[in-house]
C-alpha cells in the first residue's frame, strides 16, 4: 500500500489543492467516495456525492452528527459493549447521554448466540429511559460491530431501523470496519437495503482507518440524504475539515480499482483470518474461549476463570498483572460491558507478534492458574484445575 502512495501522480499536487476547499470536501472526492461506496457497500442505487460530507475522522463525525440531531441532555440508544470512545464525541459538543442496552453473554431464550441484539431489547432500554425521564432522541449501531466482532443479519438491521421508525429515532449505523470481514458471512450494509423506513432518518458513516490501515489519515465520511440536517453538519465540519492534498491522494487511491480488488482486499481479507486463527488457536491452548466473530480486527475473549472475584476491580487486577507482562488488550469496562472479566484482543500486527502473544499468554495464565502463594487467587469457575485440564474450549 505504502509502495501505492508514493507514485509519481499521487504526489503530484495543482495548486488548487493548497487553498480553502469546500466545507463538505472536495468535488472530486465526494465523487471519488460515493463510487467507491456505492459498489463496495452494495448500494441500492448510486449515491449522490451532494450527500456526503468529508471530515478529519469519524470522530468528527459523531461529535457533530449527535449535536445537530440531539439538544443538551438528550439521550441515544446504543446496545452494550461498544466501543467506549464514542462517550465523549458524543458529549464534546452537545452533552448527549448514552442509554445503554445491555448485551449478556447468557443466551436468552429464543437466542442463538450470546450478546445477541433484539428489537426487544431496544424495547426494554428505551422505555427505562422514558421512565428516567431521558429523551431519546437516536440509536447508534456499529456493524461490524466493536467489540463483538459480530456483523447484523440482514433481517435484525431490517428490526432495528422498523423499530427506530416507529418510535421517530434518527438511525446512526457506524460501518468502519465494513471491508473488514474475513469469512463467508454475508455483510449487509444499511446502504444496500432498497427500502428504508426512514432514509432521510439513517445516516452512514465510514473512514479509512480500519479497513485501509490508514488510522494517520484522518478522514471520516458521513452519508446522509437530509439536506437540513447535512446543511447543519457542514456549519460545524468547517473546525474539522480534511486537508486538500490528502483528499486528492485518497481519490487517486480509490481510483485503483484493479489493485484494490486483486491485491489488497484479497491479501487484507487473508491476512486477517490467519492473524485470528493464530490467535484463537493460541487461546484455545490456555482454555480461553472467545466470540466466534466475522469481521474488525479483534475478538472478545472470555477471561472470567482467571478473575480473583467477578468484579470489576478483579478486572481490572487481571488487566494490570497482563500488562506486567507486556500484554496489552482492552478489558471489557472500557466497553461498558455488565459482565466483568472480558476482554477484547487486537489481531492485525505481524504473524511474529501474534505467537508471541500467545506464548506469553500462556506461561502467564499458567501462573494465574497455579499462584504459589495465594490459593484464593485461582479462577474462580474453575477451582483448583490445572491448566492442562482446560484444553478443550467452546467457541461461542
Amino acid at each position: 500500500m505504502y509502495r501505492l502512495l508514493t507514485r509519481p501522480d499521487m504526489n503530484y499536487l495543482e495548486p488548487e489543492f493548497f487553498q480553502y476547499s469546500d466545507t463538505e470536501g472536495t468535488r472530486s472526492f465526494r465523487e471519488e467516495i460515493a463510487k467507491f461506496l456505492t459498489d463496495y457497500a452494495r448500494a441500492a442505487k448510486a449515491l449522490s456525492p451532494e450527500h456526503i460530507t468529508v471530515m478529519n475522522g469519524c470522530c468528527a463525525v459523531f461529535a457533530t452528527l449527535s449535536t445537530v440531531l440531539c439538544d443538551p441532555d438528550d439521550g441515544y440508544l446504543i446496545p452494550a459493549p461498544y466501543y467506549g470512545g464514542i462517550n465523549s464525541k458524543t458529549w464534546l459538543y452537545g452533552g448527549i447521554q448514552p442509554v445503554h442496552v445491555p448485551l449478556f453473554s447468557k443466551v436468552s431464550d429464543g437466542g442463538s448466540h450470546p450478546f445477541q441484539l433484539t428489537a426487544e431489547k431496544l424495547e426494554n432500554a428505551l422505555q427505562g429511559a422514558k421512565k428516567q425521564g431521558i429523551r431519546v432522541r437516536a440509536l447508534i449501531l456499529i456493524n461490524p460491530h466493536n467489540p463483538l466482532g459480530d456483523i447484523y443479519p440482514a433481517q435484525l438491521l431490517k428490526e432495528c431501523l422498523e423499530f427506530a421508525h416507529r418510535y421517530e429515532l434518527h438511525v446512526i449505523m457506524d460501518e468502519i470496519y465494513m471491508l473488514s470481514v474475513y469469512d463467508d458471512t454475508t455483510f449487509t450494509s444499511v446502504l444496500s437495503l432498497d427500502r428504508l423506513p426512514d432514509p432521510e432518518w439513517t445516516h452512514f458513516m465510514w473512514g479509512f482507518s480500519k479497513d485501509f490501515g490508514m488510522s494517520g489519515i484522518r478522514v471520516g465520511i458521513l452519508y446522509t440524504r437530509n439536506h437540513e440536517i447535512r446543511k447543519a453538519v457542514n456549519q460545524l465540519a468547517v473546525f474539522h475539515s480534511c486537508p486538500g492534498p490528502v483528499q486528492h491522494v485518497l481519490s487517486q487511491f480509490l481510483r485503483d480499482r484493479d489493485w484494490l480488488d486483486n491485491v489488497f482486499f484479497p491479501t487484507n481479507k487473508k491476512r486477517l483470518k490467519e492473524a485470528q486463527n493464530i490467535l484463537v488457536g493460541g487461546l484455545a491452548d490456555v482454555g480461553i474461549p472467545v466470540l466466534k466473530s466475522s469481521g474488525g480486527l479483534y475478538v472478545w475473549a472470555d477471561f472470567r476463570k482467571f478473575l480473583r472475584s467477578q468484579t470489576f476491580e478483579a478486572e481490572l487486577e487481571l488487566w494490570q498483572k497482563l500488562l506486567d507482562k507486556k500484554l496489552l488488550i482492552s478489558p471489557g469496562k472500557a466497553f461498558y460491558c455488565y459482565e466483568p472479566g472480558w476482554f477484547r484482543l487486537v489481531f492485525s500486527d505481524s504473524v511474529d507478534k501474534i505467537y508471541l502473544f500467545t506464548i506469553t499468554t500462556s506461561s502467564t495464565a499458567d501462573a494465574l492458574c497455579n499462584p504459589e502463594k495465594d490459593p484464593s487467587s485461582k479462577p474462580s469457575n474453575a477451582p483448583g484445575k490445572d491448566i492442562s485440564q482446560l484444553k478443550n474450549i467452546l467457541v461461542y
